[in-house]
């Protein structure tokens, strides 16, 4: 088993570094540095208050389920960065690209991932039209944090996941 794991972490790491190291280019560089931010909490908080406040029914409903979905999916990304504080990459892997002020706690799970999960999930199961726009670019800011040297895959992954099953779960639970 434990030869399995580390057949995997490796696995991971390689992925990681052509992702990070292999495809970097201008181009990905400007768009994956601005479009991440829509996983961070000014935007994910603020694009869903906006709807909340300010969109007809049953669009402002939805608005309000993303805003539960984020706030409360972010309850295991703090349990789990603190029972598994694994180092960011670019701190762990030398030679690893990343940007200006990249983020110094723990890495495991992805906040942004799980924040732009939870944000746009409940928008697809209410409009499934959306999917098309909003699981691609949620995978994109997925995809963002490992670009730009702040997640391993398998942290993206994870948080993907989280803010998917919350956000399916408030949906489903919503009365």
């Amino acid at each position: 088993m434990r030869q399995l794991f580390m057949k995997l972490l490796l696995w991971e790491r390689r992925l990681f570094k052509w992702i990070n190291g292999s495809l970097h280019n201008p181009f990905l560089n400007f768009w994956l540095f601005y479009l991440t931010h829509l996983g961070g909490a000014t935007s994910a908080i603020g694009i869903n208050l906006l709807v909340w406040a300010f969109a007809p029914q049953p669009l402002k409903t939805t608005g309000l389920q993303a805003l539960t979905a984020l706030a409360v999916s972010h309850l295991p990304v703090a349990v789990a960065k603190k029972l598994y504080p694994r180092m960011r990459p670019y701190l762990a892997l030398p030679g690893t690209n990343t940007f200006h002020n990249p983020l110094k706690d723990h890495s495991f799970p992805s906040g942004h991932t799980t924040a732009i999960f939870a944000s746009t999930v409940p928008y697809m199961a209410a409009y499934p039209a959306l999917t098309v726009i909003l699981l691609p670019l949620a995978c994109i800011v997925g995809f963002s944090r490992i670009y730009l040297g702040l997640h391993y895959p398998s942290d993206v992954m994870a948080g993907a996941v989280i803010g998917s099953g919350v956000a399916l779960g408030t949906v489903v639970l919503w009365i």
